[in-house]
């Protein structure tokens, strides 16, 4: 395999490693009120809109110097405004997005103690012994964390796959055919969440050597993976566990679980509860390394702090400490705090903002580049009114809770 080719299915694996990980927890979970039927439409939506406002990303990024991230892309063409808002929706969606793993992570470890040691540990003592183990990783260096999360993802591979296998008896047609359409506007933040990978687009132009129609393709099939992989995942987890009841997913919502939380207790099928297990163990720990190392070195960076000594305790206290004290406070909070990214952080961020830079870049200030998006300005007004109606979805997401 040649060095491009090579580079052109990194980058893909990358955009589909992004996609995927603890948010597939909260996905059936989030979408078991509409049922699996419109909730995949939804999802088919919600994909396509993440591909294009990536495509218009490219096309930004193609304007500017190699190596330009999205808040100088910002600066540039939305002026100050436009750096302020990627600056703190960024902040947001990080800390958000980790306060979703601490709480996650506290359920695990909880579970983890009941059934290995027969110790009795609350959530928010499960919350600080993940949040110890798994942030002291972090002080350890990005090849050290890079290669436990290599091992990590590979497990959680695996465990997908024999989940999936060992799942496929469970599955009811009676479950899969109740549907709710007047429901599907609540999924569309979850939805969103489980497509965001944007932020890495400008780190993806130089590794492929601002190709543009390699970028392209790459984010086509990087973001077609995580779709397949999602709509199995929907069909085994809407298919094998019922809505109602006491472990059923309107409990699980209800309470902030994820989704494993159902399998385990509804399912009569031991296998298959040990790989949800397992999957959960993954899925959570690779998001939390991932988010955390972004946040750190974004923080490096901006702070101007060197990753060194104190400086470097410091450094880790401010990407961790706020997240466990707000998943201790909010221990129901996994479900809600990666709506709320998508509902918000990605509906702004990695769609309204993609699409306003474009906008600003063709029709005010005559921006040309190797590549150019397809569509005018009404794919823009309708890309931006979908974001919209996500961000409306949310604020009504959010109310009905209190």
């Amino acid at each position: 395999m040649s060095n491009n080719n090579g580079n052109f299915w990194g980058a893909t694996l990358l955009i589909s490693g992004t996609c995927i990980g603890g948010g597939m927890l909260a996905l059936p979970v989030d979408t078991s009120l509409a049922g699996f039927i419109p909730s995949s439409l939804a999802m088919l939506v919600t994909w396509a809109f993440m591909t294009l406002t990536a495509l218009y990303l490219i096309e930004a990024n193609l304007w500017m110097e190699e190596g330009t991230h999205i808040m100088t892309m910002a600066s540039r063409l939305l002026g100050r405004f436009g750096k302020y808002l990627s600056l703190g929706l960024f902040l947001f969606m990080a800390y958000a997005s980790l306060v979703a793993y601490v709480t996650g992570g506290g359920k695990l470890i909880e579970n983890l103690f009941k059934n290995f040691f027969d110790i009795p540990v609350v959530q928010w003592e499960g919350s600080v012994i993940f949040t110890i183990v798994f942030g002291f990783i972090l002080f350890l260096g990005t090849k050290f964390l890079g290669r436990v999360n290599g091992v990590l993802v590979v497990g959680m591979i695996m465990a997908y796959l024999g989940l999936i296998i060992s799942g496929v008896t469970e599955i009811r047609l009676t479950n899969l055919v109740r549907e709710s359409w007047g429901s599907v506007f609540t999924t569309l933040p979850i939805l969103l969440t489980i497509f965001s990978f944007q932020m890495i687009v400008p780190s993806l132009t130089p590794y492929l050597n601002r190709d543009a129609r390699k970028c392209r393709n790459a984010i086509l099939l990087g973001t077609f993976i995580p779709l397949i992989v999602y709509l199995i995942w929907q069909w085994i987890v809407l298919g094998s566990i019922t809505f109602e009841g006491e472990f059923g997913l309107s409990f699980a919502k209800e309470q902030g679980h994820p989704a494993t939380e159902s399998i385990r207790h509804a399912v009569d099928n031991s296998i298959f509860v040990k790989f949800s297990d397992f999957f959960a163990f993954f899925a959570i720990v690779t998001s939390f390394l991932g988010i955390s190392l972004s946040l750190y070195d974004f923080l490096a960076d901006s702070l101007k702090i060197t990753k060194k000594g104190m400086r470097k305790l410091g450094l880790g206290a401010l990407v961790l400490l706020p997240s466990l004290i707000f998943g201790i406070i909010f221990p129901r909070a996994f479900i809600l705090s990666l709506e709320v990214t998508g509902g918000f952080g990605d509906a702004i961020l990695n769609g309204m903002l993609p699409i306003l830079m474009v906008y600003s870049g063709r029709y005010y200030l005559n921006k040309k580049g190797p590549y150019r998006m397809w569509g005018d300005k009404f794919l823009m007004y309708v890309l931006l009114a979908f974001s919209c109606l996500v961000v409306t979805s949310q604020i009504k997401n959010i109310l009905s809770h209190w």
